[in-house]
């Protein structure tokens, strides 16, 4: 066994102490106006979400930071933040993103020092990066020996299992449901893991604009049990 391995279960771990079990990427504004209402829906919602979004925005921010920490390009990090700001519209989702990618710095940067890593914290500090969570994954995934591949289908799968479990909690859903859910999604990861590997730059931001309007409609709920 790999100490890999059991750095990538640690890094990847829904369960990490970072936040990230408050957000929902919009689903709960979905959930609320009934278009996410059962099993199918649901599933539709976090397919969506992982093939439609997260493959053009997050998954390749990780792909690409990881490239650039391999490189210890710190110019190309700092690049990369700027983007991954300018693709997030909800300002929710931005700020969620940047409150998750601190927290996993906080972790990660006490427990595997290098360079790069502290490079990246320097210049959150100095308010000239926003520190988010998919350039900060890909840097200590680097940093942790995790291959590649592995790093991604990481990503995507802490991604999954986070919507899976709001959907469990939001819709609602039984346990057995989200189980069944998650291991359905096995093989789209695989997918979009070989998608990633090396992202077109030119697609980066694409995503369906109806994700987006269920994060600004979110900001506006009567009430709501999640931040994003």
């Amino acid at each position: 066994m790999s100490p890999a391995l059991l750095s990538l279960l640690q890094v990847s771990d829904p369960t990490l102490p970072i936040g990230g079990y408050a957000h929902s990427s919009g689903l709960e504004a979905y959930v609320q106006k009934g278009i996410v209402h059962n099993r199918d829906t649901a599933l539709q919602f976090v397919t969506g979400m992982l093939a439609q979004n997260l493959q053009y925005t997050d998954a390749a921010f990780v792909s690409l930071a990881f490239d650039a920490a391999a490189a210890a390009d710190t110019e190309t990090i700092l690049q990369l933040d700027a983007e991954c700001s300018a693709v997030k519209l909800p300002k929710e989702i931005r700020q969620a993103s940047q409150k998750l990618g601190i927290r996993l710095i906080k972790i990660f940067q006490p427990i595997i020092k290098n360079k790069i890593g502290d490079a990246y914290r320097e210049l959150i500090e100095a308010k000239e990066a926003g520190g988010h969570y998919a350039i900060a994954f890909g840097l200590y995934a680097h940093a942790l020996g995790i291959k590649k591949g592995d790093a991604l289908a990481g990503f995507y799968y802490n991604a999954a299992a986070g919507m899976v479990t709001n959907s469990v909690k939001l819709v609602p859903l039984g346990q057995q449901d989200g189980q069944e859910m998650l291991f359905s999604l096995q093989f789209l990861i695989e997918r979009l893991v070989e998608n990633s590997f090396a992202p077109d730059k030119e697609l980066i931001g694409l995503c369906c604009t109806g994700f987006d309007i269920s994060c600004m409609q979110h900001e506006e709920l009567y009430s709501r049990l999640y931040m994003s």
